[in-house]
């Protein structure tokens, strides 16, 4: 049989499993926005100050759509998995960023026809 106290304790430490988050929202208010990550592989064959470019173009295109960039991580030359357009190695970058759900459509299809950007994936880090 159990004793009244003991069902609270159990209850009271599920209770505190849960965990309260901060949701953002857009600066234009109504909108919450999501926490997301984007790592691509840079053509290694460019020159530093292009692929730095590059970094800033993609950080560039979530600022003017409304997102903010949390962290960048720029990882740098590392071998490839499988050789991409004939190439072993190529240069990392990982930026965490907040936005709406419409900037990642953007970022992909502009990531897609950039010619600097080998590979590319977007990751929804809120989705379960």
């Amino acid at each position: 049989m159990y004793n009244n106290r003991a069902c609270f304790v159990i209850f009271e430490a599920r209770e505190s499993l849960h965990r309260v988050r901060a949701v953002p929202f857009s600066p234009q208010g109504g909108e919450n926005m999501t926490n997301y990550e984007i790592m691509f592989i840079i053509d290694p064959t460019l020159e530093e100050e292009k692929k730095n470019a590059t970094v800033e173009k993609v950080q560039e295109i979530i600022k003017t759509g409304e997102g903010e960039v949390s962290n960048v991580d720029v990882w740098g030359m590392k071998k490839l998995a499988y050789p991409i357009e004939k190439k072993n190695e190529g240069y990392y970058v990982v930026i965490e960023f907040q936005a709406g759900i419409e900037l990642p459509k953007e970022l992909d299809r502009r990531l897609k026809i950039s010619d600097n950007v080998m590979r590319h994936m977007i990751i929804n880090k809120d989705a379960k």
